[in-house]
């Protein structure tokens, strides 16, 4: 399991000053194919200002550029969702925040790829000036951090497929995830999500 955690207290302080400007920088992650993405963000005492997507620049990075959607959604604080993902068609996420803080994870279920059953955690804000691109072939959650509701968005590069979509149980203890927060608020549905075991059985047959 790789984290990539900052303090959360930092949070606001994390906009650069007019005039120190950081051209987008990608990262690839442990888990092959995950890629950090961090903006170019222009602060000043009234604010910010930040470009989230530039196809010009995401080409030239090689990140995906063909999207077909994007979701918004709004979690209040204490909540977890996950994990999810899409087989058919196999779908990749660009995940950022809009508002609030939240510990994004990832697990690597590709059969066959040396790191599955890993996972990657990074925190993501309305702040930091972070993305996060998942490929196909991970499962995806989050959990809200810090005092605020917070407000997803992402972009997808296939169309939502409501009979192509499955889980895994967020709180399963073979993949040694940890999270950040206590009395975690999670859905009925995401409470009954198979374990990993299980998922790896049924790929198996």
């Amino acid at each position: 399991m790789v984290a990539l955690r900052y303090d959360p207290a930092a949070r606001r302080t994390l906009v650069r000053p007019a005039g120190q400007r950081v051209l987008m920088h990608t990262t690839q992650l442990a888990l092959d194919g995950l890629r950090l993405i961090e903006l170019d963000v222009h602060g000043d005492e009234r604010g910010f200002f930040i470009e989230r997507f530039n196809l010009e620049k995401f080409q030239t990075e090689g990140l995906p550029s063909a999207f077909v959607q994007d979701n918004h959604s709004r979690s209040l604080p204490g909540v977890v969702r996950g994990l999810h993902y899409q087989h058919t068609p196999p779908q990749g996420k660009l995940v950022g925040v809009m508002r609030g803080l939240i510990w994004d994870v990832v697990v690597d279920i590709r059969p066959g790829s040396a790191t599955f059953g890993e996972s990657c955690s990074v925190e993501l804000s309305d702040m930091n000036g972070r993305l996060l691109w998942v490929p196909p072939g991970f499962a995806h959650g989050f959990c809200v951090l810090d005092d605020t509701p917070a407000d997803l968005l992402y972009k997808v590069d296939t169309p939502y497929n409501p009979d192509g979509e499955a889980g895994i149980l967020w709180s399963d203890q073979t993949l040694n995830i940890p999270w950040p927060i206590r009395d975690p608020i999670v859905s009925t549905r995401d409470q009954a999500m198979p374990t990993f075991a299980a998922h790896r059985l049924s790929h198996a047959m």
